[in-house]
């Protein structure tokens, strides 16, 4: 059987991530082709800055080197720029006269440096900072100049100017803004950074407009719009980036500021996609490495043929190290309507924290010179949670800790130099690491731009938190994350202590005080903490232990949250009755966490029934039973379970998957994430069984 030719036009990060992902799931469905126009195989482009300063070499900085390629079969044409497709003829063309047929075709173009129109800008030694051959001329520039400026106080700017640094050249930063990384931090954060970087020898203009680049043919410096001037015989330029799409564009396929895509990274042609910096989804191009993974996986699976959630964004963030230092960013950190929610300043540490809300939810994090709680914090900005979770529990898990118990033991934590949780773990345990450095030498992980390191950090803690307690966690099984204590009365986790609670002969004793069930499980307090009674008390009811349950003190039923706004304006069809039965049937039921149920009398209806917990929307074919939505910030679009012809059976697959959510999900677990946890194919398998759908329902009203 013959294969199709998948032709991936652009050799960087993205494009390759996508093609690593379809060997992993398909690796005999393509004939893959690749072309590239630098002459070199993939290498990690956010490393160069470490290359320029002498950290890394090239050579330390290739992802995929050239028996990759030949290992996988793929066929790389470096040094080739294609100028032309032909998208009824489905063939490229290169600028040397190569033409390539296609089935499918990636356009993974990437950026290139954005050039401000400066007067001077065309001058001998003023340049950008984006490849290799960048890394190469500034060295050069070196051995003969010695002042240097840097258009731009972002982050490429600050690492170019480290670089210029370490080569022996005097570094000036000159931002238009008042403070440099304005994009990512405050002005607090920002200022304690340019300390800092002024400490290692950098210095900065700000709030500088660059007129024109002076002297003849070559840059002698820079005069700027107040008239004031500063001497430089090497300029570099780091304002952005832009989006590739002239080949697009010439090609007839739809752009905007890039190449736009939808959920699944479709362009406007049939059979081509765009991933990565050149792709514009929902209105916005990526620059981060995050998101473009994010895309490369959603198009693999796409590419596989198999099901996949579509790719709706991502939250911007940057964990980093500049010059250094590490710095942590997510969200929104300024804007209308936006409130310090919290805010630590440690001077004599040099540390800093800051969480922002809007309307009661965070939105926004910085952390500077610590951040061990970035990805806890990560976490919180990209559910958009309450900032009721900001304040700390009595007896709760370090949530670093829990983050990184919760990644698959398959998870990429060091992108840089793909290195995965389990490799991490497995190294820890095998050669007794205790320091993240030394994780850092066995692994490299965080050896790079170290934006990884707080999550090594969680990692070798919960290592070693679980060989206390006896446990081999990920290495002994490598597909389940290892479970997180419920809380510091006890080692059990969630799935562990509900198993006991609901062993019969725990149940038959009929203990009046759960003192004694405490003790019977070797609890560490004699009365539990706020954390951990709620738990027990929501295990024992949805166990079948409903006489022990009530006699718990102190515990307030969760009830399941009601939207009663229900549109019948432009449908026939009443969703009332059928909303009124539901609640009359679910009203008291104990839940791991609060429920949103929405009934929509049409897709037109005020109410989505697709961004509730479950949601039950009128269709021509009868109802459309959905799950795993969620309307707050970021909104996710729940799934369909199935589909009933009446309200019957649509009350009856609803209840079913209440109730299966309700023996399934740990307590405190939202809908959605139980759906992500479990996997939503498997849900809707096991409710798509008519015995046990049946069975289920009959379940949760005998509960009541």
């Amino acid at each position: 059987m013959s294969r199709s030719k998948l032709v991936i036009i652009g050799n960087g990060m993205a494009g390759v991530k996508c093609v690593e992902e379809i060997i992993a799931l398909e690796p005999d469905t393509y004939e893959i082709v690749i072309y590239g126009n630098e002459p070199r195989p993939n290498y990690n482009r956010i490393m160069l800055s470490k290359v320029l300063q002498g950290e890394h070499s090239l050579q330390d900085i290739i992802i995929n080197d050239w028996t990759w390629y030949a290992e996988h079969h793929i066929r790389l044409c470096t040094g080739e720029t294609v100028h032309r497709i032909d998208t009824r003829g489905k063939y490229i063309e290169t600028e040397s006269g190569l033409k390539e047929t296609y089935d499918v075709l990636i356009l993974a173009t990437g950026s290139s440096p954005f050039i401000p129109p400066i007067p001077g800008i065309d001058k001998e030694r003023v340049m950008s900072f984006r490849t290799i051959d960048d890394c190469t001329r500034m060295s050069d520039y070196s051995k003969t100049y010695r002042k240097a400026a840097v258009i731009g106080g972002g982050l490429l700017g600050l690492e170019a100017a480290r670089g210029l640094l370490h080569l022996g050249m005097e570094a000036v930063v000159v931002h238009n803004a008042p403070y440099i990384m304005n994009r990512q931090l405050d002005q607090k954060a920002a200022a304690m950074l340019q300390q800092e970087l002024e400490g290692q020898g950098m210095s900065f203009l700000l709030a500088k407009n660059t007129q024109k680049i002076t002297g003849r043919s070559q840059a002698q410096g820079l005069l700027f719009t107040d008239g004031s001037k500063l001497e430089a015989q090497v300029v570099i330029v780091a304002v952005g980036i832009r989006p590739n799409v002239d080949l697009a564009r010439r090609s007839g396929i739809a752009t905007n500021r890039a190449i736009m895509v939808d959920d699944y990274m479709r362009t406007s042609v049939p059979d081509i996609y765009a991933v990565g910096e050149c792709a514009e989804h929902r209105g916005i191009s990526y620059g981060l490495v995050a998101p473009l993974y994010e895309q490369g996986k959603v198009l693999a699976r796409t590419l596989c043929g198999q099901e996949t959630p579509e790719y709706k964004g991502s939250i911007p963030y940057s964990q980093l190290k500049v010059s250094g230092v590490d710095v942590f960013s997510a969200g929104e950190i300024s804007g209308e309507g936006m409130q310090t929610a919290i805010q630590h300043l440690d001077g004599i540490q040099g540390t800093y924290k800051k969480v922002l809300m809007q309307a009661g939810k965070v939105c926004g994090a910085i952390l500077f010179g610590d951040t061990t709680e970035g990805t806890a914090l990560l976490g919180l900005v990209q559910r958009g949670a309450d900032v009721a979770e900001l304040a700390p529990r009595e007896g709760a898990p370090d949530p670093a800790e829990t983050a990184a118990a919760a990644l698959s033991a398959q998870e990429t934590v060091c992108a840089c130099n793909n290195v995965t949780k389990v490799a991490i773990m497995k190294a820890i345990q095998e050669q007794g690491l205790e320091t993240a450095d030394q994780v850092k030498e066995q692994t490299k992980a965080s050896g790079s731009c170290g934006g990884c390191r707080p999550m090594v950090a969680a990692l070798l803690k919960h290592t070693h938190n679980l060989k206390k307690s006896g446990s081999t966690g990920v290495v002994a099984t490598p597909d389940k994350p290892a479970p997180m204590p419920v809380c510091s009365c006890t080692e059990l986790g969630h799935a562990e202590l509900k198993k006991i609670l609901a062993d019969i002969e725990i149940l038959e004793t009929g203990l009046p005080d759960i003192s004694l069930i405490l003790q019977k499980l070797g609890w560490g307090s004699e009365h539990g903490c706020s954390v951990c009674r709620p738990v027990i008390h929501y295990y024992l009811q949805v166990s079948g232990g409903t006489i022990v349950a009530r006699e718990i003190e102190g515990h307030s039923e969760v009830q399941v949250r009601w939207d009663d706004h229900i549109s019948l304006l432009s449908y026939a069809r009443d969703a009332k009755g059928l909303a009124a039965q539901l609640r009359a049937s679910w009203i008291g039921a104990a839940l791991p966490s609060p429920v949103n149920m929405g009934v929509a009398p049409g897709s037109g209806s005020l109410v989505s029934a697709l961004v509730q917990d479950i949601g039950l929307l009128a269709s021509p074919a009868g109802w459309e039973i959905y799950a795993g939505g969620h309307a707050e910030h970021p909104v996710k679009q729940g799934g369909l379970i199935g589909v009933a012809e009446t309200e019957v059976q649509a009350a009856t697959l609803a209840s079913a998957c209440l109730q299966w959510y309700r023996q399934t999900a740990w307590y405190d677990e939202p809908l959605w994430a139980w759906t992500e946890r479990l996997g939503f194919m498997s849900i809707r398998e096991t409710l798509l069984d008519d015995q046990l759908q049946k069975e289920l329902a009959a379940t949760l009203q005998a509960d009541i």
